[in-house]
């Protein structure tokens, strides 16, 4: 057998699987790192939907007295409303 022969031989049975195993970890921990990322980003999605309906439930609960207000034919209206500003002061 020539040098290069050798070599070649040596590189197979012993480069190959090393460079495979770290190229392994290199993924394993690359995966590691996405899913910690996504796990991140689930509760920050999460934490806005909920600032989100939060905030929706306050404009529904400002429009159904404006709502009741407009409808509501037997109440003195301006009386209502200095109710209304007096409560959110």
């Amino acid at each position: 057998m020539n040098g290069f022969t050798i070599f070649m031989l040596a590189f197979v049975i012993v480069g190959l699987p090393v460079i495979l195993g770290i190229g392994s970890e290199m993924f394993k921990r690359w995966l590691k790192h996405k899913e910690t990322m996504a796990g991140a980003l689930n509760a920050q999605t999460a934490e806005k939907a909920a600032q989100y309906a939060a905030h929706v439930e306050r404009l529904e609960a400002r429009v159904r007295v404006l709502e009741r207000i407009a409808t509501d034919r037997g109440a003195d209206l301006s009386d209502r409303i200095d109710q209304l500003r007096i409560q959110a002061n």
